[in-house]
């Protein structure tokens, strides 16, 4: 017996629930009767009666419009009843328990171990009577003497023994959907308990697919998320009957492709949990269904993983039976999807508290400055960008060019758009440092800085123009991502790497700006220190920096007089 039989009577029995119940309440229209009867004569009589039974169908209220009699099937042995049974829908079965192939308790044995969801009346002779008690011991519903059966014996026979099966039915899905909840419940304090026990994210990805994966849950499970740069949805963990499925198939977030309409890529894209409820009959799965079906998964469901405005990916468990996730079920695993979303939330923050690392974006941009560009690939000088700050109405970039002339630079800023006037601000042995008004750039860092990051450099050499952004680490650098080429379509992503900030001092600098201090004071303090408002001989004055700002010499003395006495409590309170 494989992984798969065994999950029969799992959380996989949910769905077995519904699909193994040959519930009366159906679109086949009349009720369906068959009569395993091998005497014409009882037979006959039998089937007459049946054919003044119109009220039968509405007493037991199968379909509306079915207001005719009972369709009655026939065999005379039971070889041929069990076929039938299983190939045509029965609502209930008429046995003769002596028939040609098979006689006594055990014809009934026989069809009960075929079929043990249709109701069983069986026929006996007067002689017999004890042998049909015997019989609704061992499982019928209900037993008739041929020689006393009535019309009105007869319907009434069989509507009672259709409610009793249904009721059973009723009870026994009631029964089976509690434990399989109770299974699952305990399914979600085992991976709950995993969140509090684990040290890191990809440890907890993988436990939480190894719970799930376990004989008493599901056929497969995995967690994925996008792949920075690109729409492909990869793997991070997974446990279960796999068999090179994830090698196989590809899964993306783009809504215009196949690959991106599925389950896994719809639930990232919309944050929503997507059933699958048979791969072969729902056309999204198309692209992978003979994969799937290759594996024996039926039915699958996709959870994303969402806290907040932060995506950290998707949660799939797949079953190897259809119809498998229902709304209990589904709903259960979605807290499960929550769960594991604060978890990696708080394991990111708790990495970030402890730890300097934060993550890097690196990318290139080709229609920005592209005189400049050219330059560096003409010269092989390098221009490095090392502090951007917004103004009132632009963006003042702070930078050192080397190994070019200050008129070529000039030059080539005249020529660039987007980018205003240059002001040189120091000489060095190799080069210079110059102040740009760069107004292009300003949605773009307005972008950036909306969803949490901040433009760390931008360097030009070597015929390029890249610029790294740095993010908290835990921040959604996906959604960055889309954020910047939204923005410039000419952006290229290149890397993401984790890095270490620099030491930071026991002063409280970063503090005092980040949250004692007005924007336009930072602004101001900011571009008087990258300015050389501070160096001595100064190399910009105070009109020259309220000028770059747009505002008034007084608004920006005052500005600064602020953020300075700010700084300075805080130095000397320390």
């Amino acid at each position: 017996m494989n992984e798969s039989d065994t999950q029969a009577g799992s959380i996989d029995g949910f769905e077995d629930i519904h699909e193994r119940s040959q519930d009366v309440d159906r679109e086949d229209g009349n009720l369906q009767i068959l009569l395993i009867e091998d005497n014409p004569g009882d037979a006959r009589l039998i089937e007459e009666m049946l054919k003044d039974a119109e009220e039968l169908a509405q007493r037991i209220s199968i379909d509306e419009s079915a207001d005719g009699a009972p369709e009655t099937t026939r065999e005379t042995r039971l070889e041929d009843g069990i076929e039938t049974l299983e190939s045509d829908p029965v609502d209930l079965v008429l046995l003769d328990l002596n028939l040609p192939d098979s006689e006594g308790l055990h014809t009934l044995e026989t069809v009960s171990d075929r079929d043990d969801e249709t109701p069983v009346v069986v026929l006996t002779g007067l002689r017999d009577q004890q042998v049909g008690v015997q019989a609704i011991q061992r499982g019928a519903e209900d037993f008739l003497v041929k020689d006393e059966v009535t019309s009105e014996l007869l319907i009434r026979t069989i509507h009672h023994a259709i409610e009793r099966a249904r009721q059973k039915r009723e009870r026994r899905q009631q029964r089976e959907q509690l434990e399989a909840l109770n299974r699952l419940n305990r399914i979600g304090h085992d991976i709950t308990h995993a969140v509090i026990t684990t040290e890191t994210r990809e440890e907890l990805e993988q436990r939480v697919c190894d719970r799930l994966a376990e004989p008493d849950a599901y056929r497969f499970a995995w967690i994925g998320g996008v792949n920075p740069g690109s729409d492909r949805v990869v793997p991070n963990a997974a446990a279960g009957v796999e068999d090179g499925y994830l090698e196989d198939v590809e899964i993306t977030v783009d809504e215009n492709s196949h690959s991106g309409r599925g389950p896994s890529g719809t639930a990232i894209r919309t944050g929503s949990v997507q059933v699958m409820s048979d791969v072969h009959s729902d056309p999204d799965y198309e692209p992978w269904r003979e994969e799937a079906k290759d594996r024996g998964y039926q039915s699958s469901v996709a959870i994303p993983i969402i806290h907040e405005d932060l995506v950290y990916g998707v949660l799939n468990v797949y079953s190897t039976l259809p119809n498998a996730f229902t709304g209990p079920e589904t709903t259960i695993l979605a807290r499960i999807g929550d769960v594991v979303a604060h978890a990696i939330t708080a394991i990111e923050r708790r990495d970030a508290l402890v730890t300097d690392s934060v993550i890097e974006l690196e990318f290139r941009i080709d229609d920005l400055a592209e005189p400049l560009i050219a330059l560096s690939g003409d010269q092989s000088c390098r221009v490095e960008i090392e502090q951007l700050i917004r103004g009132d109405d632009t963006l003042l970039a702070y930078g050192s060019a080397h190994d070019v002339s200050q008129e070529a630079f000039s030059e080539a800023v005249d020529e660039s758009d987007g980018i205003g006037e240059v002001r040189f601000l120091a000489a060095r042995r190799d080069g210079f440092e110059f102040e740009l008004v760069a107004p292009a750039a300003v949605s773009l860092l307005e972008s950036i800085a909306t969803h949490g990051g901040r433009v760390k450099s931008a360097t030009i050499e070597n015929g390029e123009f890249r610029f790294v952004v740095e993010l908290p680490r835990g921040r959604d650098t996906r959604q960055m991502i889309e954020v910047i080429k939204e923005d410039h379509n000419d952006v290229t992503y290149l890397a993401q790497r984790t890095t270490e900030r620099s030491d930071r001092s026991d002063v409280s600098t970063p503090s005092v700006l980040e949250n004692e201090l007005t924007s336009k004071q930072r602004a101001a303090l900011e571009t008087a220190y990258f300015a050389g408002y501070f160096d001595w001989p100064r190399e910009s004055t105070g009109e020259d920096i309220a000028d770059r700002l747009g505002i008034a010499p007084a608004t920006f003395n005052q500005h600064l007089r602020t953020a300075e006495r700010k700084f300075f409590d805080s130095v000397f309170e320390e």
